[in-house]
């Protein structure tokens, strides 16, 4: 039978921070607010050169390094995005040709911060099946430019960069599941109009907070939980919980769901920000090159967005 398990990460952040104590200076918050209210700390914004695009050749190209492969390796090339530069042709095309990558399937997809696992399940799903043997998939995100920056619900949440992720058939179980969800009746409570498609709209990301965190809470609860019941596990069995890096507190109430300390989490929210479906192989990517996640250890991977859109995966790394 055959399997699919991660050869390489990647990742990209522009070089642009802006730190809490900048946005002290364009709105009405503080530090100390937005650290107790979401544990971040910064965030990171493109500049004039960055483009969602280029982003994810950044994070691709540094992922098929860290794999030990070449663009022409790779059969199957998935980008995960909400904040594509083009109508089209997708950004995974712009990338394909970026990269050196010829022939192979290049496609986007929208699913918001679960548009990583959403790629992972579409991934993994070709592999086993046979239609794909390597496969490419990036999280990239430019959401500064629909940020309205007088808007402090907004404007301390976000934050642009791409992270990315190879993974190949093998004969030994490396994903060993992936679970997506929807449920479009959530929809008006976090979106962003297109401007082109409706001109008297705001182009700007529009959200309810408090709404979406009790929804995100109360999701990721069962989602995690119905996992670890599916699989028969026990809290000691996984290594590393890697979640969406919306919110600190998100995190804290899903760790605890699973009964799980937060010593076995990875939390880049405070630097990083919610780079939306860049957020969890952001994260993957720190916690490989930090040492902290190290071959033969079991990750638990979850996401939430807009949509809503949810999902996890469990992966033997």
């Amino acid at each position: 039978m055959t399997y699919s398990g991660i050869i390489g990460t990647g990742s990209y952040l522009p070089s642009k921070v802006l730190s809490n104590k900048d946005l002290e200076q364009m709105v009405d918050t503080s530090d100390e607010w937005i650290r107790e209210r979401t544990g971040i700390h910064q965030r990171y914004v493109a500049e004039d050169h960055d483009s969602c695009a280029s982003m994810a050749t950044a994070a691709a190209k540094d992922a098929i390094q860290n794999a030990g492969l070449q663009a022409k390796d790779i059969d199957l090339l998935i980008i995960a995005t909400s904040t594509p530069d083009r109508a089209f042709p997708s950004t995974a095309c712009h990338v394909q040709a970026a990269i050196g990558m010829h022939g192979g399937a290049a496609f986007d997809i929208s699913a918001a911060c679960s548009g990583f696992i959403y790629g992972l399940n579409i991934a993994d799903n070709a592999i086993r099946s046979g239609t794909a043997k390597t496969a490419l998939i990036v999280g990239s995100e430019l959401i500064s430019r629909y940020i309205d920056w007088s808007d402090r619900s907004t404007c301390i949440l976000f934050s642009d960069g791409a992270g990315a992720c190879i993974i190949q058939a093998s004969d030994q179980p490396g994903i060993l599941s992936t679970h997506i969800h929807s449920d479009g009746r959530h929809s008006e409570l976090l979106y962003a109009d297109n401007q082109l498609a409706k001109p008297e709209s705001s182009p700007y990301i529009q959200m309810k907070g408090n709404e979406v965190f009790k929804k995100a809470v109360n999701t990721l609860g069962s989602l995690v939980t119905d996992l670890a019941e599916y699989h028969s596990l026990n809290p000691d069995q996984i290594d590393w919980l890697i979640p969406h890096q919306a919110n600190q507190r998100i995190i804290q109430a899903t760790a605890k769901k699973l009964k799980l300390p937060m010593d076995k989490v990875i939390l880049t929210v405070d630097q990083h920000g919610n780079t939306s479906a860049a957020s969890v192989p952001l994260a993957l990517d720190w916690g490989i090159r930090q040492g902290k996640i190290v071959r033969g250890q079991r990750l638990l991977l979850e996401a939430f967005g807009a949509g809503f859109t949810w999902g996890s995966a469990l992966v033997d790394y």
